[in-house]
């Protein structure tokens, strides 16, 4: 009985613990629920969401971002008149230069052993062919002992096209094969294709080049173009990135058609294809840009939120879920904000960002820019892999970022947050997004990271990033966690905290690591 009274007793201490600390929680609660500001940003992110529009017109209608494309001018001077047009405050901000580029047709028909025409396209910044194109027989590299034998071999490829790319043993993407095929099967696939990667890894490797210097090397030897495929293991999807060439095209060509080319040219056929590829280089470098635009405070005007996401993209689609799902997700936060909350008490500022793809140069050049700005930012909260539901949030390394993150999400309605894993203090982001622009000047700078919907294979570089692959509801449930984020950042009596954790010991070398040091934007892009 005793031991039965102790752990009653126990019980009951316990669960009022637990009842005192839920109660500021659920205080703080019902008061969102009464905040007319929260319940304006719900109702107009789901009533009047104009997200389909700015998606349509983006990607639709100006298309891919390319630095130092007309599209990405073009992109640049749309928003800011979207902006203008909601009331708010926008700019063009050049910080540097690129090398210009602009898109042309490209169409690819194989004209022997029989006529069929090839799904692909010229990489980013590609050469030319004349008006008439280029017709040549395709080859493949042969296997080379060591460098000297692929010096012999160069003088062989004058003339034609050359395939650099290994031939995919399938084109069914692995978890196509997991669902039906036998165990024996699939793992027989599977060793099969690491021992051809392998394999071409140390072709490769033999000719003493690597994946850029090698077409140099080919452009050099008078090949007449590079066909590649750079299969992004999934149906019909290949990343499409930079040409490395000055004076011949450089093509990326579909798995399917890349393998019958491949076969073809393998067992003597030697087929023949004509390849017309349009673009144009410009004259001189044409300006590089962020897009600014914000929401002036009332109260610490020379305090701010700043809302994140890179402007520019690859040209292989549209740029969609890489990153207009993040572009047209800031844009709409901001319209809403403007909407219900016109006299913020920090001014909100967005940086859509130019040149992301290319080494975050564009949201680097900011900070480099404005360090009054960056010296009070109160948050970044930066949004760029994909399109789906926000899933994670890290506190990036901010000792303290538990306590005013975790009271800002607490006014986001449950439905949001439920399934968002957080992590504090977490690790602070060194790359890989425009968050880590802000990290290494002690700002608190969160990546927004969404849930998958594919997003390695399928969208991310790839030539189907493209407006139907969006999922609208679920970047309606973005911007709503980040309208109210940003509100919260903003209401937040004083600056928060940011204070360092310590960072941990590197189990490999036995030494502590060190937080991420700031790195300079290239401010004169694609120009060697």
């Amino acid at each position: 009985m005793r031991k039965r009274a102790h752990f009653l007793l126990a019980f009951l201490l316990l669960t009022g613990s637990v009842a005192q600390a839920q109660q500021p929680q659920q205080t703080q609660q019902a008061q969102v629920k009464q905040d007319p500001v929260i319940q304006n940003i719900i109702k107009q992110a789901t009533e009047n969401s104009q997200l389909e529009k700015l998606g349509h017109e983006l990607m639709d209608g100006i298309g891919p971002r390319l630095v130092g494309t007309p599209q990405m001018q073009e992109a640049g001077n749309w928003a800011v008149n979207k902006y203008k047009n909601w009331g708010i405050d926008a700019r063009i901000q050049n910080y540097g230069e690129w090398r210009g580029w602009e898109r042309g047709i490209t169409h690819i028909d194989m004209v022997h052993p029989r006529v069929k025409s090839i799904e692909g396209m010229q990489l980013a910044w590609s050469p030319a062919t004349p008006s008439k194109g280029v017709t040549a027989e395709v080859i493949t590299m042969p296997d080379f002992a060591d460098s000297v034998a692929f010096q012999r071999w160069l003088p062989s490829v004058k003339g034609k096209f050359v395939m650099i790319s290994m031939n995919q043993p399938s084109g069914r993407p692995e978890y196509n094969w997991k669902e039906f095929a036998t165990e024996e099967s699939l793992e027989k696939m599977k060793k099969e294709r690491d021992a051809q990667n392998d394999a071409y890894r140390k072709k490769i490797a033999a000719t003493g080049k690597t994946s850029r210097s090698l077409p140099v090397a080919l452009e050099n030897a008078g090949a007449a173009g590079i066909v590649m495929s750079n299969w992004s293991s999934g149906f019909g999807v290949n990343k499409i990135f930079s040409a490395y060439t000055k004076k011949i095209p450089t093509v990326d060509v579909a798995l399917e058609d890349y393998g019958m080319l491949y076969r073809l040219a393998e067992n003597g056929s030697k087929p023949r294809i004509k390849v017309v590829a349009e673009s144009k280089h410009a004259k001189k470098p044409v300006p590089t840009f962020n897009t600014i635009a914000e929401i002036k405070g009332s109260e610490k005007p020379d305090e701010y939120v700043v809302l994140s996401a890179h402007f520019d993209s690859w040209d292989g689609g549209t740029g969609a879920t890489d990153n207009g799902t993040g572009t047209i997700l800031m844009m709409e936060v901001m319209r809403i904000l403007k909407e219900v909350y016109p006299n913020p008490k920090r001014t909100i500022l967005v940086g859509h960002w130019g040149s992301e793809e290319q080494g975050l140069n564009g949201s680097r050049a900011f900070v480099e820019d404005n360090p009054e700005i960056v010296k009070k930012t109160q948050a970044v909260f930066n949004q760029d892999n994909g399109t789906g539901r926000v899933a994670n949030i890290s506190g990036q390394g901010f000792l303290n970022s538990y306590d005013y993150m975790g009271r800002w999400l607490s006014a986001v309605p449950r439905e949001i947050t439920r399934d968002i894993q957080t992590s504090y203090p977490g690790f602070p982001g060194g790359g890989g997004s425009d968050h880590a622009s802000f990290i290494p000047h002690d700002v608190p700078a969160f990546m927004l990271s969404s849930l998958s919907w594919s997003y390695g294979n399928y969208t991310w570089h790839t030539n189907r990033d493209t407006y139907d692959k969006i999922v609208f509801d679920d970047v309606r449930s973005n911007v709503i966690l980040t309208a109210i984020l940003a509100y919260m950042a903003s209401e937040e009596p004083e600056l928060v905290s940011r204070e360092r954790s310590v960072m941990p010991v590197n189990p490999r070398t036995g030494e502590q690591m060190n937080w991420p040091q700031a790195r300079p934007a290239t401010r004169k892009g694609g120009l060697d």
